[in-house]
């Protein structure tokens, strides 16, 4: 099963200052779940103007116990709600044509539920279809009808929770067919049937839950890049390193905790 949620929006700031406030958006006040992020691979293409990051992000998170409810008990065996998981993060900036392109998808439980967020940040498009707005050069746009970036976002998310067991299943009973005799097919069939619809039944309610947690997210997740957004307005990228310092001290009660102080 797959579900699909699809989201645009426009942030009142120029590209430039949206795609640096993207890699400096944790920690903030609506993502102290986040503990960790580590760059992981950085490239920047000069004959493209394209700068290419993979990052991790460790975050606290624990699958919602309305998921847990419909699971069997034991299924995710000793530690495997430990309340920490994983994130990969793919972006390109291109500097040249002014957009951003990323990708970000959940390394834990997938086998529960995937989830696969897709985003582009691009400047403005004007009335004759070219872009508009400042490059990555500068963070102040002198234009302020095109004083903006708009961002398009699809997520995905898939669960295959039960899908290995099921097919599984049915190799069984194709082999239990062709050496039962025609009578006895019957019961096969509907055990089949029930076991096909009763694991349909609970992945569509997994991505549900999901997709209901994924929008809550989307909407914090706006809400902390406009803090970022206007710190850097206001006092530029000191202000900005300041904000995550008190938004550290906050998350773990005056301590760093994971994430790593400059010296």
């Amino acid at each position: 099963m797959v579900k699909f949620y699809e989201n645009s929006f426009s942030y009142n700031y120029p590209f430039s200052a949206v795609s640096l406030a993207y890699f400096l958006r944790y920690p903030n006040p609506h993502a102290t779940h986040v503990l960790s992020t580590d760059v992981i691979d950085r490239q920047f293409d000069p004959s493209t103007q394209r700068l290419s990051t993979t990052r991790l992000h460790l975050k606290k998170s624990k699958i919602p116990s309305t998921i847990l409810r419909l699971l069997p008990k034991g299924i995710l065996g000793a530690g495997g709600d430990a309340g920490h998981s994983y994130v990969i993060e793919k972006s390109v900036v291109d500097i040249r044509e002014g957009w951003m392109k990323t990708e970000s998808r959940n390394l834990e439980w997938t086998g529960i539920l995937s989830v696969i967020e897709k985003q582009t940040y691009r400047r403005p498009i004007s009335d004759d279809g070219t872009l508009r707005g400042p490059t990555c050069t500068s963070l102040v746009d002198d234009d302020e009808k095109y004083n903006g970036t708009d961002v398009t976002t699809i997520v995905t998310l898939v669960s295959r929770f039960g899908q290995s067991r099921l097919v599984t299943n049915r190799r069984k009973e194709v082999s239990t067919t062709e050496i039962s005799p025609a009578g006895d097919e019957a019961p096969t069939t509907k055990r089949g049937f029930f076991s096909a619809w009763s694991t349909s039944s609970m992945q569509r309610s997994i991505e549900h839950v999901g997709l209901r947690r994924t929008r809550d997210a989307l909407v914090k997740s706006k809400d902390g890049m406009n803090i970022v957004l206007e710190r850097l307005r206001l006092g530029g990228l000191v202000a900005v390193l300041e904000g995550m310092r008190r938004d550290r001290e906050t998350a773990f009660g005056g301590q760093d905790g994971p994430w790593k102080r400059a010296a």
